[in-house]
């Protein structure tokens, strides 16, 4: 593995630019599907070590709404989405008309986890698929699996079957909004993506991205 420090910011932007376009086809497919306007950006992508992902959303007690994904192919990997509870239950919630939406309700409410899981699907396929255009690698997600709980412990359920994942996380900061309700902010979601040991050489290399030992 490499000294990911060393890579520079046009580096990330290469990341951000693949994010933003993934970003652009999710908020189609879900504009069509839904019936109203959806927009989404990535306003940064970032390269944060596996010990301080939980940051990313406040700490490793919040509890966040996921969706999580086994990446395959030439690139293997694992995929998660994740927002903080509260803005997944408005996000949602607004998606099926469920106004007082509560996904940490046990059992999971049925349409709720149903339309969070087609969210982190239409998501992680748009990505891949943006990420595939550039690199010329056969990328594909697993069907996913939704889970309300911890930040630490939704990455622990992800990875407990997994035997090696890298060390270090691909941050894609999404910002999702529904163009209708104007005086909501653009809800905050994150999308990690841990690739295998090995893996990032792979794709950085297919980017033409060279990181020094």
């Amino acid at each position: 593995m490499k000294d990911l420090r060393k890579l520079k910011h046009e580096h990330l932007d290469i990341l951000k630019e693949i994010g933003n376009i993934g970003a652009a086809h999710a908020a189609t497919s879900l504009s069509q599907m839904l019936n109203k306007t959806i927009d989404m950006q990535v306003p940064a992508v970032n390269l944060i070590p596996f010990s301080e992902l939980s940051e990313a959303l406040g700490g490793e007690e919040v509890v966040v709404a996921a969706v999580l994904l086994r990446l395959e192919g030439e690139v293997p990997g694992n995929m998660f989405f994740m927002i903080p509870l509260e803005d997944a239950n408005h996000l949602i919630g607004s998606l099926i008309m469920e106004k007082d939406l509560n996904l940490a309700e046990h059992p999971m409410h049925e349409m709720g986890a149903s339309a969070l899981s087609e969210l982190g699907n239409i998501l992680a396929g748009s990505y891949l698929s943006a990420l595939s255009d550039f690199t010329k690698l056969n990328l594909f997600p697993s069907p996913p699996a939704v889970a309300c709980d911890m930040t630490m412990a939704v990455l622990s359920f992800g990875l407990v079957e997994t035997a090696q994942y890298g060390d270090v996380a691909i941050v894609v900061d999404t910002r999702i909004h529904e163009e209708s309700n104007v005086a909501k902010s653009p809800v905050k979601g994150y999308f990690f993506l841990l690739p295998d040991p090995e893996s990032l050489d792979t794709l950085f290399s297919s980017l033409g991205i060279q990181v020094d030992e």
